[in-house]
């Protein structure tokens, strides 16, 4: 176990290491590239690395997710070609980006959908239970929902970035008009907007 947090950490770092690099290159190039394909190589070599397997930063410390996030306002900043110290907010809503600990709720949530309805792998699916299947007296008050179990941990760090708990909690926190999307796409596409509105 505690390998595994020395792995994310190392991660982490090397993540953030190669945002520093995509984005020095970026900024060589921005006077020379319009704001359509500045966006597109941001997209490409920038926000698909904060993407990319975000979903294991679940229950990071703030200050290291911080970090992250700054990486975030400086990709913005170079899009709109903005100052340093220019306040960034307006710029995140307008390119309709999710702030970094929404962006991990959007991949958690995303699985937990998938796990439920029998397309994402048998490993993660094993690890995700509807309340309604379990009969202990607590999960009668969620039968009629479309809650998932949080599995009990012993320790409140580590325990609780498991997957099966931080993907649990993070479906339990969303609105049922969420949930009870038909499809991937159209969970999705709620899920963003119902972030959306709760980080601006």
């Amino acid at each position: 176990m505690i390998s595994g947090v020395v792995c994310v950490c190392q991660t982490y770092s090397c993540g953030l290491l190669l945002f520093s690099f995509a984005m020095r290159l970026i900024r060589s190039v921005r006077r020379s590239v319009s704001k359509a394909v500045l966006l597109s190589l941001v997209t490409a070599f920038v926000l698909s690395r904060v993407d990319y397997g975000n979903a294991t930063l679940a229950g990071l410390p703030a200050h290291q997710l911080c970090r992250l996030q700054s990486a975030l306002h400086a990709a913005a900043r170079i899009v709109f070609r903005a100052r340093k110290f220019d306040h960034v907010t307006p710029l995140h809503r307008e390119l309709h980006w999710l702030r970094i600990p929404e962006r991990i709720t959007f991949k958690l949530s995303g699985l937990v959908f998938r796990s439920l309805n029998s397309t994402a792998p048998v490993y993660l699916a094993d690890s995700i239970n509807r309340a309604t299947y379990v009969t202990t007296r607590r999960s009668l008050l969620s039968s009629s929902s479309t809650a998932v179990v949080v599995p009990v941990t012993r320790c409140s760090t580590i325990g609780d970035r498991a997957f099966p708990v931080a993907a649990a909690r993070a479906w339990n926190s969303l609105p049922s008009f969420v949930t009870l999307s038909s499809s991937l796409s159209t969970f999705k596409c709620h899920l963003k907007t119902y972030l959306f509105a709760t980080s601006y």
